[in-house]
């Protein structure tokens, strides 16, 4: 049987979504996207998920697209339309969606990580974009890009396609955290255990609100605001962040408790 291109697997709350394609950098093609949207797609359903951390094994995050396959044909629509499918999961599930970038982290790579909630990378990250470069566009990134480091900052990455050091990421807001690759995983368990301390529906309500806000007048959203409050004010998280005030404790939202309505 042939090697997944994409691993998957859960433990304690947390989906890994591993690009699998270490001979090639975890070069993205068709067969990738495909596992890929199907990977994160089932960890935006499965309720027993509350981060999703997307990696990649070996030696790179992801070198971006694979130019043999562009090269020889093998890229076209349906390779793209897999390839939103899997972002905008990441993008919209109600729980944070974390990338581990090191390595090479340039093209696809780049736009993968920026359709995550949080960026956390290594000192040997190499990161970039490059997609002009082959005569394309970076689709992944250039409806989100801008909003995370300004509009003259992506129009450099995407137009100029330098490669920008992990501090330098940091400064201009691409990643948000780096650290030394020997801390890679040390960090990450940092930030889970940050997410599993937040209330689920409130997150959920949050990261929703948040993305609607680059859309619409924020004074129109207010209604949408007050019924997600009132969805965390009758939420069993709710209930759980009042016991640990009155018992001076931290509350304690994972694992939820059995029952229906938690």
């Amino acid at each position: 049987m042939a090697e997944p291109m994409v691993n998957y697997a859960v433990k304690d709350g947390v989906a890994t979504i591993t690009l699998n394609r270490p001979a090639v950098l975890n070069a993205l093609d068709l067969a990738l996207s495909v596992e890929l949207a199907e990977a994160a797609e089932t960890a935006a359903k499965d309720d027993a998920v509350w981060v999703v951390a997307v990696r990649g094994a070996g030696r790179a995050f992801s070198s971006g697209m694979d130019r043999k396959a562009l090269s020889a044909g093998g890229i076209g629509e349906a390779f793209y339309r897999n390839w939103v499918r899997a972002l905008n999961a990441l993008e919209d599930m109600d729980k944070l969606s974390v990338a581990v970038l090191h390595g090479y982290s340039i093209g696809g790579g780049l736009q993968l990580a920026v359709a995550c909630d949080v960026r956390l990378a290594s000192e040997d990250a190499i990161i970039g974009l490059g997609a002009t470069q082959h005569g394309l566009i970076p689709d992944g990134s250039i409806l989100r890009l801008a909003r995370l480091v300004g509009l003259g900052r992506a129009k450099e990455l995407t137009l100029l396609n330098d490669h920008v050091a992990p501090p330098a990421a940091l400064a201009m807001g691409l990643v948000n955290w780096v650290v030394p690759a020997a801390r890679l995983d040390a960090t990450l368990g940092t930030i889970v255990a940050k997410a599993l301390g937040s209330s689920r529906t409130a997150t959920g309500h949050a990261k929703r609100l948040l993305h609607a806000s680059f859309h619409t007048d924020p004074r129109a959203m207010i209604e949408d605001v007050m019924r997600a409050q009132a969805a965390c004010m009758t939420s069993w998280e709710i209930g759980e962040a009042n016991r640990a005030w009155d018992e001076k404790r931290e509350a304690r939202f994972f694992p939820p408790p059995p029952g229906p309505g938690r």
